[in-house]
């Protein structure tokens, strides 16, 4: 579990550093703010990427999922009772699945319709999520199963 739970963190701490580095203005890998909004927002009708805070925000968001799966195999020892860190993790779960399914609910597809988000949704975005829901899941089965 301990190898998961580090490739958890390092591919959620690549996708928070691309958040604060788009947050500094950073257009990768597009080539322009709109052509990265159509790419990685896909908000429909949306040209402006979110702002430098929203961004940050995200980052941190995501940067804490990647620590919390450190904390669940005991690699990172957040304060507090064990057991946050196993409810956390379920939520973190749910957060993951939730995101991973809606890539493929009509009235997510009609908020976030532009190209090519909406096929990078269904085809990377959503699955990837979909895996990270998984791995939590594992780590949550992990941890409650070495209560037993």
């Amino acid at each position: 579990m301990t190898t998961l739970a580090v490739i958890v963190f390092l591919a959620l701490a690549a996708i928070a550093a691309l958040h604060v580095a788009w947050g500094f203005g950073m257009h990768w890998p597009a080539l322009d703010e709109r052509d990265l909004v159509a790419l990685v927002v896909g908000q429909t009708g949306r040209t402006r990427m979110p702002t430098a805070l929203g961004c940050f925000g995200a980052a941190v968001a995501v940067f804490i999922a990647g620590l919390l799966a450190l904390a669940a195999v005991d690699l990172v020892r957040p304060p507090g009772p064990p057991m946050l860190v196993t409810a956390a993790s379920a939520l973190a779960t749910a957060i993951f699945a939730g995101r991973g399914i809606a890539a493929y609910l009509p009235a997510w597809r009609r908020r976030f319709s532009q190209a090519p988000f909406a096929t990078l949704d269904r085809g990377a975005y959503g699955p990837l999520c979909l895996l990270f829901a998984l791995a939590f899941a594992l780590l949550v089965l992990h941890r409650v199963g070495d209560w037993a």
